[in-house]
């Protein structure tokens, strides 16, 4: 009998100290895993120039934009103005934002870098303007980037969108790109004021006679060509 009770501390204080030997192990920080990418747009269009691009890299919590709903301010003055700085202040918070430097010309290219933290649930929102129209704008957003392994690459040919948040008119007065040379960002809104696939343009040519566009600013869809490589 005073065996058992000698011996059941004994075995009581066992599992205490294979616990306590295992968690001496645990003490070292996680190391963070750093993520560059390199993405490559391409104008795809003949005849409309895309503004600065704006490029974010963010986890599945953002998104730029959705079908239906109302374009947020940072999207409007982008898809107005071409400006993309409202866009990306809008998206502070996320992993990285970084805006091109200049205009995209029919067939060249732009490369754009960003880095952050790498996660698995990582995703890439890329957006420019068709400085000839309204307030069209070709972009993807939700983009899934993070099973990218290193030298990895993904690419796709962007659709166009309509932000919703300006009458079609195509008049030179209200068209900011070359072709017009009008006004870009307004702050009324039409009352449709939902972001849609964008129909695309009517032009003088199609008998719109007080269209400030020509069959050159015709497009389809699919005006940008983006190219993304995990580069580390």
């Amino acid at each position: 009998m005073n065996t058992k009770y000698i011996m059941f501390p004994a075995l009581i204080a066992l599992p205490w100290l294979l616990t306590a030997c295992s968690g001496s192990n645990n003490d070292s920080p996680v190391q963070k895993v750093m993520a560059n990418y390199e993405i490559k747009i391409t104008n795809a269009t003949h005849g409309q120039p895309l503004s600065p691009p704006a490029a974010i890299l963010h986890d599945g919590q953002y998104m730029a934009w959705s079908i239906g709903s109302s374009a947020s301010a940072g999207l409007e003055t982008l898809a107005e103005s071409g400006s993309p700085a409202d866009l990306v202040a809008e998206a502070a918070s996320t992993v990285a934002q970084t805006t091109g430097s200049g205009v995209v010309v029919p067939g060249a290219m732009m490369s754009l870098m960003l880095s952050g933290e790498w996660s698995s649930d990582l995703e890439l929102t890329v957006a420019t303007m068709l400085v000839n129209t309204n307030d069209a704008f070709t972009g993807t957003t939700g983009w899934h980037v993070g099973d990218l392994a290193v030298g990895e690459h993904k690419q796709m040919l962007m659709p166009i969108y309509d932000a919703g948040t300006e009458t079609n008119d195509e008049l030179a007065a209200t068209i900011p790109g070359p072709a017009a040379g009008g006004e870009g960002y307004n702050p009324a809104r039409e009352s449709h004021d939902q972001v849609r696939r964008h129909p695309g343009v009517v032009t003088q040519a199609d008998g719109y006679a007080d269209s400030a566009l020509t069959e050159a600013h015709r497009f389809d869809q699919g005006a940008m060509l983006v190219s993304v490589v995990r580069t580390q």
